[in-house]
């Protein structure tokens, strides 16, 4: 048994009007805003990380949700999604929210409201995707049911037909308003083991390029052959055998 433990509200930026927060997982909007004393300009559900905003004043929250109506608003989100999505799309499928005393849920119908995602993807492994999804309108939980109505739903977001994970795999990675911009790197449990190991060989490929440069230099090469009789990494060894074989060295 393991207790986890999660990282706390960080402030990024505070002026006169607003406070930008950025938002863990696993912890509410509202008590975000409670923690810090001010009412919310916008929300994220409760699995999803990334930049939330505060106002400290009535005067900034009706120009800001001004700016909410007129769509100019920019919200970048990033998220990892089951199957593979290997083009830029436009999802634009209206949205009817269905409430009930403790939750909502957004339903593609035609009676619902004007709602608008652009999703270009980032990554892209056998089974999951990472992609950048922005929204054009607000509308409750307007991305995890735009993905599902495209058969690439949010992988942990089980509500709306993702499959089982540690959380819902949804960050809000950047915020744009009036003259403000916020942007919230994503959190160490954002990363997917597929693209840790596709950094780390992307990384070790870097490497060996470096190497094959530094070997045009004999001197160079000399040293190389003396740390093939120290190491003990077969890998790196048969790289390095490769690369001086290409100079017609005796190893």
């Amino acid at each position: 048994f393991k207790v986890l433990k999660f990282p706390k509200p960080k402030k990024i930026f505070e002026d006169e009007n607003l406070i930008a927060i950025d938002k863990p997982p696993f912890i509410t909007s509202e008590e975000v805003s409670k923690i810090f004393g001010y009412d919310l300009l916008h929300r994220l559900d409760k699995e999803t990380s990334g930049i939330l905003i505060l106002v400290k004043n009535e005067k900034f929250k009706k120009e800001a949700i001004n700016e909410f109506k007129k769509q100019n608003v920019y919200k970048e989100y990033i998220a990892w999604v089951s199957g593979i999505v290997a083009e830029p799309l436009k999802i634009d499928l209206p949205i009817k929210i269905i409430k009930t005393k403790s939750k909502a849920f957004a339903k593609i119908s035609t009676d619902g409201e004007d709602a608008i995602t652009q999703i270009e993807p980032i990554l892209a492994f056998r089974t999951k995707s990472k992609v950048k999804a922005v929204i054009h309108t607000g509308r409750t939980h307007q991305i995890r049911a735009h993905l599902k109505a495209i058969e690439h739903p949010i992988i942990g977001d089980e509500k709306y037909g993702g499959i089982s994970y540690k959380r819902v795999m949804l960050h809000h990675h950047k915020f744009k308003i009036f003259d403000y911009n916020f942007t919230s790197t994503e959190p160490s449990d954002f990363k997917m083991q597929e693209e840790v190991n596709n950094y780390k060989k992307k990384k070790k490929n870097s490497f060996f390029e470096e190497i094959a440069n530094l070997l045009s230099n004999y001197r160079t090469i000399q040293v190389f052959q003396k740390f093939l009789l120290y190491s003990n990494d077969q890998e790196w060894n048969e790289r390095l055998i490769y690369e001086l074989e290409e100079y017609d060295i005796d190893k």
